[in-house]
């Protein structure tokens, strides 16, 4: 027995059907000239690309956040859409002056300190190094004597530094700037990028991009939780303990968590040389805390809060960090897994099943 609908649409397959024009090789070579050309302006333009790549992310990572600003009521008043922007930007620049105004001028007080205070306290230090098991064979003396006679080079080392991070604070504003207009604008610059996409596979890839936002919404939620429950344990460990500006060192490796891997590392580094300052008790201490906290966070936090909404392999989290920082060093470790999140969502849709395609509805009168 026959389908009633087979030959209708055998008739509007047809009546689609349109005849590709021959392909000639003056064609297929321009076409490659323009592909190398633009392959070529890419590159040349790779770091601007790079840093409309990272602000577009982080705008697309920090749309949830707005929208839950702008779900917040006050009697009769509820902030839109560009009052929502404002707030969160207010806030982020007064909690980062706060912090800088609390934990800042006991680190000058005591890093100045430190720096009058070295010639006369680094013969003694070195001899506390010697006693050491694996530092005995080192010939301290002649290291005192290299460092000294380096000073001069880190001096101008440091002096040329100083440009190249004159450098990076211009493309971190520019960054920011172009995060708040994509917090501001995005939603019509992806109608207008999603205009430029044939209309039979439009609403597929409008759906796949809205499904990789989603993701990345709950993976920063995740790791908001994360990054609160490692500083307030940061906090309450380095209190205990009598470490020196366990605050800071706390807020420094709740914020750092937002990289996985990598910024518990950094923080951990961070935190066991100011330790070391004190008694290498504090440093074991603090390295002791950290091997707790990550067994911790690896068998009972990520599977119960990160799983269920990001679902990424840790290999794959590995390998994005790896490319991230690569391309564009901290920003790209920072956007490695909603990166790694849209690729895989990409891929699922795409590759795993590419016969999912949107179902086209034909008109009335193409049956007829």
């Amino acid at each position: 027995m026959s389908k009633p609908y087979d030959e209708p649409i055998r008739m509007s397959e047809r009546s689609l059907t349109v005849e590709r024009p021959h392909r000639n090789a003056r064609g297929d070579i321009l076409f490659t000239f323009a592909i190398a050309i633009g392959l070529y302006l890419a590159w040349l333009l790779r770091d601007v690309l790079v840093l409309l790549y990272v602000s577009a992310l982080f705008a697309v990572v920090l749309m949830p956040v707005v929208r839950g600003v702008r779900r917040l009521r006050i009697r009769n008043w509820q902030p839109s859409h560009g009052m929502a922007i404002v707030i969160i930007m207010v806030s982020l620049l007064g909690g980062i002056a706060c912090f800088l105004i609390l934990t800042l001028p006991p680190v000058v007080r005591d890093v100045t300190t430190f720096v009058q205070r070295m010639p006369g306290r680094s013969p003694a230090f070195l001899a506390r190094l010697e006693h050491l098991p694996l530092l005995r064979h080192v010939n301290f003396a002649a290291v005192e004597v290299k460092l000294k006679q380096d000073t001069a080079q880190h001096v101008g080392a440091f002096l040329f530094s100083v440009t190249n991070w004159a450098a990076k604070f211009f493309e971190i504003i520019t960054g920011i700037v172009l995060t708040i207009y994509f917090l501001a604008e995005g939603e019509h610059v992806y109608r207008w990028g999603l205009s430029l996409v044939p209309v039979v596979r439009r609403e597929r890839l409008d759906e796949t991009l809205q499904r990789a936002a989603t993701r990345m919404g709950r993976w920063l939620l995740g790791q908001l939780a994360l990054m609160l429950i490692l500083g307030v344990c940061s906090g309450v460990v380095f209190g205990a303990f009598h470490i020196r500006y366990a605050f800071a060192l706390a807020v420094l490796m709740g914020a750092f968590n937002i990289v996985p891997v990598v910024g518990a590392l950094v923080s951990t580094s961070i935190a066991m040389l100011v330790a070391a300052s004190d008694s290498w008790e504090k440093v074991l201490a603090v390295l002791i805390f950290e091997m707790i906290y990550v067994q911790v966070e690896s068998a009972f936090l990520v599977p119960r809060i990160m799983k269920t909404s990001v679902d990424l392999a840790g290999t794959a989290v590995f390998i994005a960090l790896l490319f991230g920082v690569s391309l564009a060093g901290p920003a790209g470790a920072l956007v490695a897994v909603p990166s790694a999140v849209l690729i895989a969502v990409l891929i699922d849709e795409y590759v795993i099943q590419p016969g999912k395609a949107s179902v086209q509805v034909l008109p009335d009168t193409a049956l007829k």
